[in-house]
């Protein structure tokens, strides 16, 4: 029942088996379908991390979600599949700060055919298909990724040159979801998550984002939301269901953009001057 559950959500209707063409195509799948969101923090609903709470929000509810949840949901699904996956710390470099904490993000580790291979859906632009656990530069399309091994147990992934992150450091000891239940609940007023509205997504060969009331494509292409017409139609866009947010919550997240679109716009500009 799990499995054809995210199988539905992710319009995947393709044979199912625990090879490396099937891991390949789900993560695609996922990546193109389920958004990267930050939502229910700016609503102040808890997020929890439990598989029921998972497969409620990602199936029956149709929503996306943080890495924590991302992650979490596709080892649901890679698991139902038949595959051997592993969750492990990681620690996420961002190009704009330096906060690369351990456990402020977590990867995925899946096994197929003798190989370990770097499944990650939790970063807002994140690669489509998993990276093979091997040092050099992995290409996909155009763009560079390149695996890094630190020590015997840690590994960094660079990602390409326009990502919205640095890197990502991962260690490969096993960990269990429940482990990071707890962080997922914190609230740090000074993180961009509690800060600005954030919903990524990649669709038509497009990596597309809305932060606040700003609507970027590829990083380059942007524009500015100007109505709550506007910001329901790029919801949707984004693959947010209305229904799951609600008419009143819907008008409270456009009142609290206006203040975090000055405060995006200055982020942008501070950047812009280094």
């Amino acid at each position: 029942m799990t499995l054809d559950a995210f199988l539905a959500r992710v319009e995947y209707r393709e044979p199912v088996r625990p090879d490396l063409a099937t891991l390949r195509n789900l993560h695609r799948a996922w990546r193109l379908r389920v958004p990267y969101e930050n939502l229910d923090i700016q609503l102040g609903r808890p997020i929890l991390l439990t598989p029921d709470a998972l497969l409620d929000k990602f199936t029956r509810r149709g929503r996306g979600g943080l890495c924590y949840e991302m992650n979490g949901a596709l080892t649901l699904l890679l698991r139902a599949a038949g595959f051997t996956v592993t969750i492990v710390e990681a620690a996420v470099l961002r190009a704009t700060r330096g906060d690369g904490q351990w456990g402020n993000h977590i990867a995925l580790l899946v096994d197929v055919d003798g190989e370990s291979w770097l499944a990650d859906t939790g970063i807002g632009d994140a690669f489509l298909e998993p990276l093979p656990l091997r040092e050099g530069t992995h290409w996909q399309g155009k763009l560079p990724y390149r695996m890094e091994r630190l020590d015997a147990g840690t590994w960094r992934v660079h990602h390409h040159p326009n990502g919205t992150i640095s890197s990502c450091d991962f260690r490969t000891k096993p960990r269990e979801l429940a482990e990071f239940a707890e962080r997922a609940l914190l609230r740090d007023p000074a993180s961009p998550l509690n800060r600005v509205l954030v919903a990524q997504h990649h669709r038509y060969g497009q990596e597309l984002a809305l932060r606040a009331r700003t609507v970027t494509r590829d990083g380059t292409d942007r524009r500015t939301l100007s109505t709550l017409d506007e910001f329901a139609e790029a919801l949707t866009e984004f693959r947010v269901p209305l229904e799951d947010i609600g008419a009143d919550e819907l008008a409270a997240l456009w009142e609290k953009t206006e203040e975090q679109h000055e405060t995006w716009l200055a982020i942008q500009a501070r950047v812009a001057r280094t």
